[in-house]
């Protein structure tokens, strides 16, 4: 893979990995359309430029991890809500590489995630009394995560619309969505490495130089998606990315072709 397709890849990893419009479903999407062979990883790679993500929401929540640190309870509730993704990472990944990772379900789960996002908007306009973040809150937004797993179904959008379904203040399911990211990221990436130095991703046509520009790539763009995020979460609307979400999914069930899904 050449190194400019690389950092186009990162670049698109780091502005839709905490927006909520799917990452991974953009990154294959990206894939197709530039003709970038990952001989069959594409997974890997996602995970791979994960990494940048996950120093950019380190850099971006610096002081909410800090206190997360310091809150013994808190910890334990980003601890429980990383179960299930963990699991669903670790006994069904083949599973899922090899059902959704073909690309032609994007369409769907783009416009799944549109419908999740319009009702959440709702909810925040309609306006409800704000619960404290407990344990089955905090399971209830892991559950929504494990399923983000999916190509199209965005992790950010699943996560806060469970919090605020949940009955989260709109600021503290926001930024419970982006902590709770920091270990489910890490966890992928540390194994991704350990499957690397195993002999388990051999033969990928995916250099480490491109995945360094990749991963920088992500990592700048990343930070910034961050800060958007939290500020059209604190304006309580999600409307324009479900807009755009059902537009690219209406281009994709029309034109698949000319999109490689």
């Amino acid at each position: 893979m050449e190194i400019w397709k690389a950092a186009v890849l990162g670049m698109v990893q780091g502005i839709t990995e905490f927006l909520p419009v799917s990452s991974s479903g953009h990154l294959l999407l990206f894939e197709r359309l530039l003709g970038v062979n990952t001989g069959g990883a594409d997974m890997f790679l996602g995970i791979v430029l994960h990494a940048g993500t996950l120093l950019s929401v380190c850099a971006a929540c610096f002081p909410a991890l800090v206190r997360l640190c310091r809150e013994g309870r808190r910890l334990l509730l980003v601890v429980l809500a990383s179960v299930p993704a963990a699991l669903v990472g670790f006994l069904l990944r083949d599973a899922v590489d090899e059902a959704f990772f073909g690309g032609e379900l994007l369409w769907l789960s783009f416009a799944l995630t549109a419908l999740l996002l319009f009702a959440c908007s709702a909810r925040l306009r309609r306006g409800y009394a704000p619960r404290l973040l407990n344990a089955p809150r905090a399971l209830g937004m892991g559950c929504a995560q494990a399923l983000a797993v999916i190509p199209g179904l965005s992790r950010s959008g699943t996560t806060l619309a469970a919090g605020v379904f949940c009955g989260l203040e709109r600021g503290e399911a926001a930024e419970f969505s982006l902590v709770m990211s920091v270990p489910v990221i890490a966890g992928a990436v540390l194994a991704e490495c350990l499957s690397l130095a195993a002999g388990g991703t051999g033969g990928m046509p995916v250099s480490w130089a491109s995945l360094a520009v990749g991963t920088l790539c992500a990592a700048v763009f990343g930070f910034f998606s961050v800060k958007l995020l939290l500020r059209q979460t604190a304006r309580g609307s999600l409307v324009p990315f479900a807009v755009y979400l059902l537009l690219l999914s209406a281009a994709l069930l029309l034109f698949r072709g000319a999109f490689g899904v």
